[in-house]
Formats: structure tokens, sequence, C-alpha cells
């Protein structure tokens, strides 16, 4: 095969997609609580419920993600895979104790974007930290070097 037929090949092929991330891929590396059910245990999740508001964490259940016991993590629309034995009977328990762990501690990717991003106030990690600080008080749209906005806008 020439180098001419081999490029015009590859202009047709269809690029690699992506079919679901994971925590692991936006950091870079896994997280401690991924790996020791001893880092989660002590999470309460009563006390980690916004106002009385149970049903959100209602919703969070053992999932698999590419055959690994995982958590799905809507603020950052990916998974956080579990890497310990989780005891039979308590796996959704201890797939929201580990949610409410990533999401305190700060390192969903969703909350990592939001001192950049958030339009208006709010807490940075989200009501499951009381007293957290305030992210949003100052947006300011990003501006793409060198584009200016069309005439009329």
């Amino acid at each position: 095969m020439t180098d001419h037929q081999h490029a015009h090949e590859l202009a047709y092929a269809e690029p690699e997609k992506t079919r679901s991330l994971d925590a692991e891929f936006l950091s870079g590396h896994r997280f401690p609580y991924q790996e020791d059910i001893s880092l989660v245990e002590d999470v309460d999740l009563l006390e980690a419920t916004p106002g009385e508001d149970l049903n959100w964490l209602e919703d969070v259940e053992l999932l698999q993600e590419e055959g690994v016991p995982a958590v799905f993590d809507r603020y950052s629309n990916s998974f956080l895979k579990i890497y310990f034995a989780i005891p039979e009977g308590r796996e959704n328990e201890i797939a929201r104790k580990v949610l409410v762990k990533h999401l305190q501690s700060g390192n969903s990717y969703g909350i990592l974007l939001k001192e950049k991003h958030t339009k208006f106030p709010q807490p940075e990690l989200g009501p499951w930290v009381g007293g957290s600080r305030t992210v949003g008080s100052d947006y300011k749209p990003p501006v793409l070097e060198g584009w200016e906005k069309p005439a009329g806008h």
C-alpha cells in the first residue's frame, strides 16, 4: 500500500469513540476511597444529605462499568469504579458512601469545573459540605483569543 492509499483510507476512517468516562480517566489517577472500604465506612449518609430530601440518594445504586462495580457521578457524567470487596446486602449503601465521599472531597470533575464556569453563587462542594466556600459570584464568560463577536450581536 502506498502512502497515498493509506492517507486516503485514513481520511474516511471512523474516529475512535469513547462510550463512557470514568473518574480515573478525568483525573488521571484513582482515589484512595475507591480501593479501601474503611475510608468510606464513617460517611454518614443522613448527615450528608442536603435538607430533608433523600430522594436523590435513593436513585444512587451500585452499577457495573467494564465489569467492575461502580457508582455513577451525575455531576461529572462519569463512573467511579470501586475496587474493594463489597459486603453482600450493602451494595447500594457502599455505592452511596463512595459517591458522597467523592463529592465531599471535591474530586468530582464537575465540582472542579465550578470555580471557572459557575454563573451564579453556590457552594463549591455543594450542599454535602457545610461551610463550603462560595463560587460563581464573579462569573466572566471565557473569551477565545483572537475571536470577535459578529457585527450586530
